[in-house]
């Protein structure tokens, strides 16, 4: 397998680490790009842009190749990019993290969510996780039906009181809360405006009807969960994730499956929805140039371009929840809307804020280490926080920064 790009020097152990992957962890298509003190010194792609060649099952690899603006659906990954928004709203003083959500979105008061603050959504205290009745995809696209049925459920714990991840409440809070901080423009929108734009991102939330018409986006599917060659590592879940993955009745199978059936991720129509907790849109360059754009200095279009201000990434990666997820059982950390270092998901070092997308996507940013990373691929695992070939290219990175004189072990 040809892999495409380029890496600076002293970065070749993640050219290594991502031919690696296509040998041994089996990806078929997928791109990396990190970001090192604003400028790319990882540009790597290869495979096939389509995960298979006809109907998104798993199958035989698709042929048409994986090129240098292949984008890729990233699942939860576009969390971090949507946490940027209210983070953003918030540094220009239009919305408070501590009032109530209510106080923005009065319907949302209901069924004892009077306490339900700003914050809470986003480092998922919310005690919103589940839907006592799913949506059917119908209903999921659209962008009323969601904050509805969230705004008429039930808290299923004392909001505040711990923490549990909201795989797909989440986006809905979020876009109805920035639909009226900013009078009617969603989450998805406003990234288009204020944030993709400026960059010159290639990420979406709500994929535009003229870039799917363009063939930007490739095809996602489910790879075979065939064990690993070459000595990589052995995925053996614990048996209380197991389990609750098994129980309909568990808050992790209820918080998945808010939406019921899933979408299918491949249908324009989906990709076209915005769906802040899911269907963000994005090549491995996009996701770690907006990282880069959160902890310094970005060429942008006609402009240099820094989104977070020192004080707003500080408080982006200050710990708001850790210890037992009440939905995905181990241990898990957050800030406001980003994943925090930890075992469930390891970054660059405890410093390190992004969100991985389930089935094997990841995006953060080490601010001592002036680091970004972005990586997508068409081939989804089951794991949900810490897929073994994004981790390999981490580990690559962490070597290529020895390499190249960094204090790795101090960051």
């Amino acid at each position: 397998m040809d892999v495409h790009g380029t890496v600076a020097e002293g970065f070749e152990p993640v050219r290594d680490a991502f031919a690696g992957n296509f040998a041994a962890l089996g990806d078929r298509g997928a791109a990396v790009a990190v970001y090192r003190d604003g400028r790319k010194v990882v540009d790597l792609w290869g495979g096939a842009r389509d995960v298979d060649a006809t109907d998104g099952a798993a199958g035989p690899p698709g042929t048409e190749p994986w090129r240098r603006g292949t984008a890729q659906v990233v699942r939860s990954a576009t969390k971090g990019v949507a946490a940027a928004v209210p983070l953003l709203l918030h540094q220009r003083g239009e919305l408070d993290l501590d009032a109530p959500v209510g106080e923005y979105w009065p319907e949302f008061k209901a069924h004892g969510k009077e306490r339900v603050l700003v914050r809470h959504v986003l480092n998922h205290r919310a005690g919103l996780p589940v839907l006592d009745r799913p949506l059917s995809p119908e209903d999921a696209l659209d962008p009323l039906r969601g904050p509805r049925a969230v705004a008429a459920q039930a808290p299923v714990w004392e909001p505040g009181t711990d923490h549990g991840y909201h795989a797909l409440t989440y986006g809905w809070m979020l876009d109805e809360l920035v639909r009226r901080v900013t009078g009617g423009r969603g989450a998805g929108e406003w990234i288009a405006d204020e944030i993709a734009r400026p960059l010159d991102l290639d990420l979406w939330v709500g994929l535009p009807a003229a870039e799917e018409a363009a063939g930007r986006a490739g095809r996602v599917g489910r790879l075979p969960e065939a064990e690993p060659t070459g000595g990589g590592p052995r995925l053996r879940p614990k048996r209380a994730v197991t389990e609750a993955y098994g129980d309909p009745a568990s808050l992790t199978r209820r918080a998945f499956a808010a939406i019921t059936p899933f979408p299918d991720q491949n249908d324009p129509a989906y990709r076209a929805a915005a769906l802040p907790a899911t269907n963000g849109v994005a090549t491995a360059d996009g996701l770690a140039r907006f990282y880069a754009a959160l902890i310094g200095d970005v060429d942008g279009v006609t402009r240099r371009v820094r989104l977070f201000d020192p004080a707003t990434m500080e408080r982006a990666r200050a710990e708001e929840s850790a210890g037992p997820d009440r939905v995905l059982v181990v241990g898990t950390r957050f800030g406001l809307g980003y994943m925090l270092h930890g075992s469930a998901s390891p970054f660059l070092s405890p410093g390190s804020f992004g969100h991985p997308g389930r089935g094997g996507a990841l995006g953060f940013a080490d601010p001592e280490a002036g680091v970004a990373f972005g990586y997508v691929t068409n081939g989804l695992r089951k794991t949900v926080t810490a897929d073994p070939r994004a981790q390999a290219l981490v580990r690559a990175v962490r070597e290529s920064l020895r390499r190249t004189g960094s204090d790795v072990d101090r960051v």
